[in-house]
């Protein structure tokens, strides 16, 4: 997996909020592939950490999207389901999901909503009922 070298002080700028069952991450609007590097980071530390059914990402702010952003949400997606946990995608832009579809990008088995409250909603009709528990 490429793994850029993160700035410092980077990491402590990006949150992810546990949001009734599942954790919300909300990508900036032009992510460098450092902080795409720390929200993969803290998506599954805090998967580790928390009893949730999956992840809502949010891209409702991103305009721009490039294989490595696109190949790092579609591998996370990936881990999460691997870790026992549901992906779902929030506010693509028509323009992020074109692009999406002509670098290639396949998400699996990831389920995709117009918006935050959307996806939400959609957590209650996840593939996987069941919060995943901590061992």
């Amino acid at each position: 997996m490429h793994s850029p070298k993160r700035p410092e002080g980077i990491a402590e700028t990006i949150t992810v909020t546990k949001v009734r069952e599942v954790l919300l991450v909300t990508m900036p609007s032009d992510p460098d592939d450092p902080t795409i590097c720390a929200l993969q980071e803290k998506t599954l530390e805090a998967m580790d950490q928390h009893t949730v059914t999956g992840l809502v990402l949010d891209l409702t702010r991103v305009e721009i999207l490039d294989s490595y952003f696109a190949r790092t949400v579609a591998e996370t997606a990936q881990m999460v389901e691997l870790m026992g946990g549901e992906t779902i995608i929030a506010g693509m832009r028509p323009a992020v999901a074109i692009t999406a579809t002509e670098l290639g990008v396949s998400l699996g088995r990831t389920r995709t909503a117009l918006n935050v409250d959307r996806a939400l909603d959609m957590v209650g009709r996840a593939r996987h009922p069941k919060p995943r528990r901590r061992a």
